[in-house]
């Protein structure tokens, strides 16, 4: 049986289900192909915090107990191994049996070039990176910053599915970009007919949610005398949606106290905010939150706009396959997936109205369309059997 180690973030990333799906999706949906799928994901000791958010000792950290819990979740505990630092401590796998296990597989799919430990890679044979931060991973390469962790790779994708052509102003350098889509386990994502609208006069309003970090983990991108902006940047833009369309406007949002200002407008302007740590901590209940909206409404990072990119949301994506219309910023998509049903894609504030009033007037029929596109275009057996004959097994 071929073997895969999936590497990225977990534990690094505790109380945030959505980053969790990301990596889970590569894990569930190569299983389900056949393959004997392991989770490795390394840890930095910097990075171990308790609740409070202060570092403290690995054993006692908020980021293992994380690791645990997701990995219980999905009955896979005895296939998972959390390395800490340089090798000093692991759960899971000990190290002589990682490293065993780097040496027996015959690939690592290493999103976001997570997992950097050179006695692992050096034994691993064949070495696929996944960009799914397009546009911050080629620019950070191409002005020579570490944050891309690119070198020593065989294959690398990237779900920037525009990047090498000519509508895209991303620089590719020496690297032969391919593309490829965030998969969804259609299995783990059913349909939810489940509604949480509020009654309006005679009609019901379609409640339009997300889950997002107002400024987002990295900072604007200065290249070739541009700067591209984030996601905080395009929110403002549509910030006056909630008072021109229909259907109420919820944002799971991450915004620091010290964007008062921000925070002063998005409610002025009738968005309602809830706390992602409370409704979108873990992967469970992120997709409780997501199956229990109506539609998605989201704007994308700056950069992956005004590049034209073709970046599409791996939140998007859960939306669409749990049956759920998604009204969302362009990036260059568009050219690649059909808009319009189901899926709607705007770049003006206008647009934007238009389409909030389209979901609304055909509500069902907008359901039946997002589910298949999701069958269509995400479905993990399709996107990864695709992935897997690229890299030539």
């Amino acid at each position: 049986m071929t073997t895969i180690i999936v590497s990225g973030a977990i534990a690094n990333k505790p109380r945030n289900g959505g980053e969790a799906w990301v990596r889970l999706n590569w894990v569930l949906g190569l299983r389900k192909l056949g393959f004997q799928v392991y989770f490795v994901e390394q840890i930095d000791r910097r990075a171990c915090i308790n609740a409070a958010g202060e570092m403290t000792a690995f054993a006692e950290c908020l980021n293992l107990a994380y690791f645990k819990q997701v990995m219980a979740q999905f009955n896979l505990s005895n296939v998972a191994t959390l390395l800490y630092a340089e090798g000093e401590q692991t759960v899971g796998l000990n190290y002589a049996e990682l490293l065993d296990l780097a040496g027996e597989a015959d690939a690592l799919i290493n999103i976001s070039g997570h997992l950097a430990h050179e006695p692992l890679l050096r034994r691993l044979r064949r070495k696929v990176y996944i960009d799914i931060d397009p546009g911050f991973t080629q620019f950070w390469y191409a002005a020579g910053l570490p944050g891309a962790r690119l070198h020593g790779h065989d294959f690398y994708f990237t779900i920037g599915e525009n990047i090498g052509t000519p509508t895209c102003s991303i620089p590719t350098g020496d690297i032969a970009w391919r593309y490829t889509r965030q998969p969804v386990v259609l299995d783990e994502w059913q349909v939810s007919k489940n509604r949480f609208s509020l009654a309006l006069g005679e009609d019901e309003a379609i409640r339009f949610t997300t889950i997002a970090n107002w400024r987002g983990p990295y900072g604007a991108v200065h290249y070739g005398g541009r700067t591209y902006g984030l996601k905080v940047h395009e929110f403002r833009k549509f910030i006056e949606l909630p008072e021109r369309a229909p259907g109420l406007f919820e944002l799971a949002l991450a915004i620091h106290p010290a964007d008062e200002r921000d925070l002063r407008l998005l409610h002025q302007h009738g968005w309602h905010l809830v706390d992602p740590q409370r409704v979108a901590t873990d992967p469970l209940h992120f997709r409780q939150y997501v199956q229990r909206s109506d539609a998605e409404f989201s704007v994308a990072q700056g950069i992956y706009v005004d590049t034209e990119s073709g970046w599409f949301s791996d939140r998007t994506v859960r939306y669409l396959a749990s049956g759920k219309p998604a009204l969302v910023q362009d990036t260059g998509f568009s050219r690649r997936i059909p808009v319009g049903e189901g899926l709607l894609a705007f770049s003006t504030l206008q647009e934007a109205i238009a389409g909030a009033e389209r979901i609304a007037a055909d509500y069902e029929y907008h359901c039946r369309a997002a589910r298949k596109l999701a069958e269509t275009f995400f479905d993990s057996e399709k996107v990864l059997s695709k992935f897997i004959e690229e890299i030539g097994w």
